[in-house]
């Protein structure tokens, strides 16, 4: 099944993700839409806001994405920042309303600097940078974190000169980190020594093989690389995975290294093995849950669907259902 879904549903998924025809309609099936919200709680603010209760009831950390990704319309990215304000005083409401502190770091957002305006035709990262300058300023206000996600292998480069920039000001400002790149051995070591918060996924989007590993067990030994090299370093791994093999690892290497609890977390997606996201938690270690919200919806869902066969099965159980 593997070798199947690897070869040929994959590359199928991956396709529909990019084609407009196939988001419009499955946007428009109400079918679709409730199989979603096993991965995206709702639509709205107060949607998201529930879901983070949740998961502070259980012991869990927070990290909120606004979606959206892909801007074009500068009127969209001011839209985009003035939506994880609002999430971000709503984090601070909900903190003080509750009978407990909430631990510092459990707040963060997520944000994609496309979203931003990065592909804006006339400065586009200067405009994504100054609007991520604004985000982590109200996230500081709020006592939360920021994390600029990963998005397609086009986008690295600037990003990172974009993270580094910000770092210079907001140095506890992370990124994500994608194995499955052939490049991010050498980004885990610079970013490791600097003594930054990387977030350490296997990589969400379809790449060419001149950039990215394409066997399921080259992804996998790479992922090993780069976590040891991250776990090795001054920085603060997060650990974005539900491999069994990867959260083992993860312990494994943190003891080897005399990491402390505090110093790397585990992050694991809404709706994905939230029974393992509690595990870990009740036995001591940091579990941040990725909660998406928004009506753009679409391509993270495909995403979601075309990471492993258990996904698209439970996507056809809905369906049928």
């Amino acid at each position: 099944m593997g070798a199947i879904f690897d070869g040929l549903l994959r590359p199928t998924i991956n396709a529909a993700a990019r084609s407009a025809r196939v988001r419009q309609t499955s946007q428009r099936w109400a079918a679709t839409e409730k199989v979603v919200r096993r991965f995206v709680p709702g639509d709205s603010l107060a949607d998201a806001v529930t879901a983070i209760r949740r998961e502070l009831d259980d012991g869990l950390r927070v990290t909120v994405d606004f979606l959206g990704e892909d801007t074009v319309d500068e009127s969209r990215a001011d839209a985009t920042v003035e939506a994880y304000v609002s999430a971000l005083q709503a984090m601070s409401v909900l903190s003080a309303s509750r009978p407990e502190p909430v631990p510092a770091g459990a707040f963060e957002v997520s944000l994609k600097l496309t979203a931003l305006g990065q592909l804006l035709p006339r400065h586009g990262a200067k405009i994504a940078e100054e609007n991520a300058r604004t985000i982590i300023e109200a996230a500081r206000r709020a006592g939360a974190l920021v994390t600029v996600d990963a998005e397609d292998h086009t986008t690295v480069d600037e990003r990172l000169d974009v993270i580094r920039s910000l770092r210079r000001d907001f140095p506890e400002t992370g990124t994500v980190l994608q194995a499955h790149l052939r490049r991010t051995e050498d980004d885990c070591a610079e970013f490791a020594a600097t003594g930054a918060r990387i977030r350490l996924c296997k990589g969400a989007y379809a790449e060419p093989p001149a950039v990215a590993y394409q066997e399921r067990r080259q992804v996998d030994e790479a992922y090993l690389k780069c976590l040891r090299i991250l776990m090795k370093g001054n920085g603060y791994p997060m650990v974005a995975s539900h491999d069994p093999t990867m959260i083992e690892a993860a312990a494994i290497m943190a003891a080897e290294f005399g990491r402390a609890p505090d110093t790397w977390e585990y992050q694991m997606l809404y709706g994905i093995r939230g029974d393992e996201q509690r595990r870990l938690a009740a036995a001591g270690a940091r579990v941040r849950v990725y909660i998406p919200y928004g009506t753009e919806w679409y391509g993270y869902f495909v995403r979601r669907l075309a990471e492993k066969p258990a996904n698209v099965r439970f996507f056809l159980r809905a369906l049928a259902s």
